[in-house]
């Protein structure tokens, strides 16, 4: 299927004229699940073809080869009638879901837990399905059939208004994985996994790196571990695992990694790894931070994930977090989780990112931190990511690419020797952690080899300004704290 985008596009154009699709949102999910199904029917027949006593956990007549395949099949309201009353109360309800056969069952159960058939015309759902026909998943082209799929399915969410909840650019998750280096055996957790993105890395970076046989594949599966709180990314997120060869993807959760409280995770659910870009900017549920120490409650969901991941990493394991500036800086309940950060791991590196990044989803400026667990922080390198040469800013014709982060590639050096072989640039420069200390726990330490530059952007004004009232605010805080003390006493 040369023409991806142009299916899409005729497909939602189908879906335009069904009254019961109500805006952008809605068409992607309904457009979601569909290929869902077809996904899954296209992976089973290869599945037969390899294992002669292989039995779909589906029943017979809600497989898509029954209903869907026949371009002359059920249409109008027969088709709508066993859509609603027979498929989505099976698919939620029906499966058979019990002991290690049910496994399969439990995934696709799962999936359509919170999902549901919007389209009112069945006659217009025929077209839509006759249309999703035309794409073949098997063979080789099946994953650049969904990658390409799943680009524009992230374009159209972008346009919905959310995609930039469960993004991140492919250049970042790649040089991310690409400097943990997930090694064969080792588990990999992403908290907050949005639509597969760190996780699909990781399994392309495991299998060109360390999978040498069928043996080696059974290990990988095993080894991968995600949890989405939203329906439609954690759809995409499972369908993704499936073309990636991960048939049984038990291990995505439908659920909120911050819902159970922090004492109820024990040493079995920790991980190696943690790669995650969580989400920022917003608040979780009233509650929420009540599951874990009063010391680090907040509602600033990046702040809990990170008190989390923390606690979830296992001795010696690696994490490589995505945060704002405002962590950096920011006082009170941030310096105690940055106090906590710096005493249980190792910060070995902070790459600053320039503006631009996850353009046009948010202007923030980033970070990538990196650490180890195990070993208190002694020093921070800092490495400031350059544009490239002739680039101002990032946009969606110009996003950032993983060729750029070859400079941070050639300087990175080992973890094993302390990274010995690094040399102070004019991008990196190491800090000793009493200064971090000393100075409040401030992790937003400039570029010391670049002058003072005064930008003009209307932005990059605002982003300080915004800077400049949390510091503002923080001083109150403490002042009102002061105050009230001493009042008391």
């Amino acid at each position: 299927m040369s023409n991806v985008s142009g299916v899409i596009k005729s497909i939602q154009d189908i879906m335009r004229k069904d009254v019961g699709v109500d805006g952008d949102a809605q068409r992607i999910s309904q457009l979601v699940w569909l290929f869902f199904l077809k996904i899954i029917d296209d992976r089973e027949v290869e599945i037969e073809l390899i294992e002669e006593d292989f039995v779909s956990p589906l029943p017979e007549y809600i497989r898509w080869r029954s209903w869907a395949k026949n371009k002359e099949g059920i249409t109008g309201d027969e088709l709508l009638d066993f859509v609603n009353n027979v498929l989505f109360p099976t698919l939620k309800e029906r499966l058979n879901i019990d002991g290690e056969d049910g496994k399969r069952a439990l995934v696709i159960k799962n999936v359509f837990e919170d999902t549901y058939n919007y389209m009112k015309s069945g006659t217009l759902l025929r077209q839509v399905v006759n249309k999703i026909c035309e794409i073949d998943f098997n063979a080789s082209k099946d994953r650049d059939t969904f990658g390409s799929i799943y680009e524009q399915i992230l374009k159209d969410l972008q346009s919905a208004g959310n995609a930039g909840e469960f993004y991140t650019p492919r250049a970042v998750t790649s040089f991310i994985v690409n400097r943990v280096d997930p090694k064969l055996h080792e588990t990999v957790l992403d908290p907050a996994c949005g639509t597969g993105g760190f996780l699909t890395n990781v399994i392309d970076h495991k299998k060109d790196n360390y999978v040498k046989g069928p043996t080696d594949q059974q290990q990988l599966q095993k080894t991968i571990f995600g949890v989405e709180k939203k329906a439609l990314p954690h759809m995409l997120c499972t369908t993704n695992m499936i073309l990636h060869g991960i048939d049984v993807p038990i291990n995505i959760k439908h659920d909120n990694t911050l819902s159970r409280p922090m004492r109820d995770y024990k040493p079995k659910d920790r991980v190696n790894i943690i790669v995650t870009n969580p989400p920022f900017g917003g608040m979780e549920e009233d509650g929420i931070e009540n599951n874990f120490p009063s010391s680090f409650r907040t509602r600033e969901t990046a702040d809990l994930f990170l008190t989390l991941i923390i606690h979830l990493l296992k001795n010696e394991g690696r994490a490589a977090v995505v945060l704002p500036d405002g962590f950096l800086f920011g006082d009170g309940i941030k310096n105690r989780i940055k106090e906590k950060l710096l005493t249980e791991c190792n910060l070995h590196t902070i790459v600053r990112l320039p503006k631009g990044v996850f353009n046009p989803y948010t202007s923030i400026n980033t970070n990538i931190l990196f650490f180890t667990k195990g070993k208190p922080t002694k020093h921070i390198w800092y490495y400031k990511h350059p544009y490239p040469e002739g680039v101002k800013n990032y946009n969606k014709t110009k996003p950032m690419r993983f060729e750029e982060f070859q400079t941070e590639i050639d300087w990175w050096g080992k973890e094993e020797d302390g990274f010995k072989t690094r040399k102070t640039t004019e991008q990196a420069w190491q800090v000793p952690v009493q200064d971090i200390i000393d100075n409040n726990y401030n992790l937003d330490i400039d570029n010391p080899h670049i002058g003072e530059v005064i930008d003009y952007d209307p932005e990059e004004l605002l982003q300080q300004f915004e800077k400049e009232q949390e510091k503002i605010t923080s001083l109150r805080e403490q002042l009102k704290a002061i105050l009230a003390e001493s009042l008391k006493n």
